[in-house]
């Protein structure tokens, strides 16, 4: 079976090269030759370059380059060729078309191109001291790893994502140029370093290095700079990750096998915006009537639009106060986390009558609460990820990156959990669809006084032990940057799960209470 697969595999790369457009299809194959011949030559050109600069360079472009494979097809969308569902038909064993479609998809184009900077890479370290051994067995674990990101990236697209893309996806290609900028910016940039590796970019490629997106690059530099103890936590974190992306990977293919997918029309996903783009399902449809509101509504709009406003003007009191730049500067974040965070927590009440869609459809509890919460994960999550950067460039101490990562997901995750329990235990009455956002409401069926309190206090409370360890981090080093990074991703994705599954279970039970309260407040 595995050899047919290849055959196969082989004849359809074979074939793109035959028919109408074999024109355009050997222009792009000879762009992507070019391209890959300049990065390996950029790479091995690091033979002669101190080792703190070839690693600063290969970690960071490692990282870009796998998160190009993970995200690229998902902003491509093309047909995938080793779509399981293609071999549904022939009666395959689930067991073993996970391994086969794996190794079947190192025939094609990017994966050469992969290949071959892989081996530079390889090369370069060897070169630089690393065990030639480790080197070649890091290398195959990041191939490896880049190839099932990619897998998993498709088989999430096939599941998730309709054939034809709406407008709402065009602004996400712009990452894609991203991936490729970030690694050449660094590698010319470094050309200028004369040996010396900022202190910025050196603090940054740390913490970069301890994260999945490079830390096979990470262990072999450790080795070639001396410091062998350092690449423990990456090798477990390489080992976690290919773990992690085969096992994703096996159920996505035994889910593909065994799903059979609603025929849809061209039609009737044309037109539909949100709704054209989201799952076929109660999560999507929720999480797109959610987008439209959020998107158009102007209550909505001004709360997105406050949230970084009044994270941004928090900086004036302090440093009016006399608290220095570098710990002032470090508190927008944190607080647009929570804020984002706290933003869901009287969706119920937004809704008013458009509420009885829900209770009168039987809308089970965990998807409603989910997909309430896209519209603000999908303005926070860029929001954040933009803020984070600016604000350590403007202190200049990239060894926060991991921390204040950290930070930022327990404040947002947790609030998104706590948010969406309060949400359906104690709404209260706000300005009525088409009013004016700062109209204050004249009713008083109110009953939920309480619940923005607990909403807000309690993400802060969940989240003291990641605040705690970024103080360590700040007065004593960045040993405890992991751990602060680790401890606040943990904190915020229990809390949003125990919020979410709570919060569904009561939206079920009470959802009569809940209809009265809209029609009433």
């Amino acid at each position: 079976m595995a050899a047919h697969v290849l055959r196969l595999r082989a004849a359809l790369l074979i074939g793109s090269l035959r028919g109408e457009r074999r024109v355009r299809t050997l222009v792009v194959l000879a762009v992507v030759v070019a391209l890959t011949a300049v990065v390996c030559a950029a790479v091995l050109s690091l033979v002669d370059a101190p080792v703190a600069v070839a690693r600063t360079v290969i970690i960071l472009g490692s990282a870009a380059l796998l998160l190009g494979f993970l995200v690229g097809p998902l902003l491509v969308g093309s047909a995938d060729q080793l779509d399981p569902r293609r071999f549904a038909v022939f009666g395959v064993n689930e067991r073993q078309m996970p391994w086969i479609l794996a190794l079947a998809s190192l025939v094609s184009v990017p994966s050469i191109a992969l290949i071959a900077v892989n081996i530079s890479v390889c090369i370069v370290a060897i070169t630089l001291g690393a065990p030639w051994a480790l080197a070649v067995l890091m290398s195959v674990v990041s191939l490896l790893t880049a190839t099932l990101a990619a897998r998993v990236s498709m088989a999430v697209n096939a599941l998730l994502l309709p054939e034809r893309r709406s407008r709402e996806l065009t602004a996400l290609f712009a990452l894609a140029v991203v991936v490729v900028a970030f690694p050449v910016a660094v590698f010319l940039a470094s050309l200028k370093w004369d040996g010396q590796v900022p202190a910025a970019v050196s603090a940054l490629t740390a913490s970069v290095g301890l994260t999945p997106f490079a830390a096979p690059s990470r262990v072999l530099f450790s080795f070639a700079s001396g410091d062998p103890t350092g690449s423990w936590i990456s090798g477990i974190v390489t080992l976690i990750t290919a773990a992690g992306l085969w096992i994703l990977w096996s159920w996505l293919v035994r889910r593909l096998l065994t799903t059979t997918a609603r025929p849809v029309a061209s039609r009737e996903r044309s037109g539909l915006g949100w709704f054209g783009l989201m799952p076929s399902n109660a999560f999507g449809a929720i999480a797109s009537r959610s987008l439209v509101y959020w998107l158009r509504d102007r209550r909505y709009i001004m709360n997105l639009i406050v949230v970084p406003v009044a994270g941004v003007l928090t900086v004036l009191p302090l440093l009016v106060a006399g608290v220095p730049l570098e710990i002032a500067a470090l508190v927008p974040v944190p607080v647009m986390a929570l804020f984002f965070g706290w933003l869901p927590h009287n969706d119920v009440a937004y809704d008013s009558t458009a509420l009885w869609t829900h209770i009168a459809s039987g809308v089970k509890g965990l998807p409603d609460r989910l997909g309430r919460l896209v519209p603000v994960a999908l303005v926070a999550i860029p929001v954040l990820a933009v803020a984070v950067p600016l604000t350590l460039l403007w202190i200049d101490d990239w060894r926060l990156l991991l921390p204040l990562t950290g930070l930022g997901a327990s404040l947002l995750l947790s609030g998104l959990g706590f948010s969406s329990i309060v949400s359906v235990v104690a709404p209260y009455a706000v300005s009525r669809p088409g009013d004016s956002p700062f109209q204050q409401p004249q009713r008083p069926t109110s009953r939920g006084t309480y619940g923005p309190a607990i909403a807000f206090l309690g993400a802060i409370v969940v989240s003291i032990p990641t605040i705690w360890l970024l103080v360590l981090t700040i007065v004593e080093g960045g040993q405890f940057a992991p751990a602060t990074f680790w401890a606040g991703l943990a904190t915020g994705i229990v809390a949003l799960v125990a919020g979410v599954a709570l919060g569904g279970r009561i939206f079920e039970r009470q959802g009569e209470r809940l209809m009265e309260f809209v029609e009433t407040a």
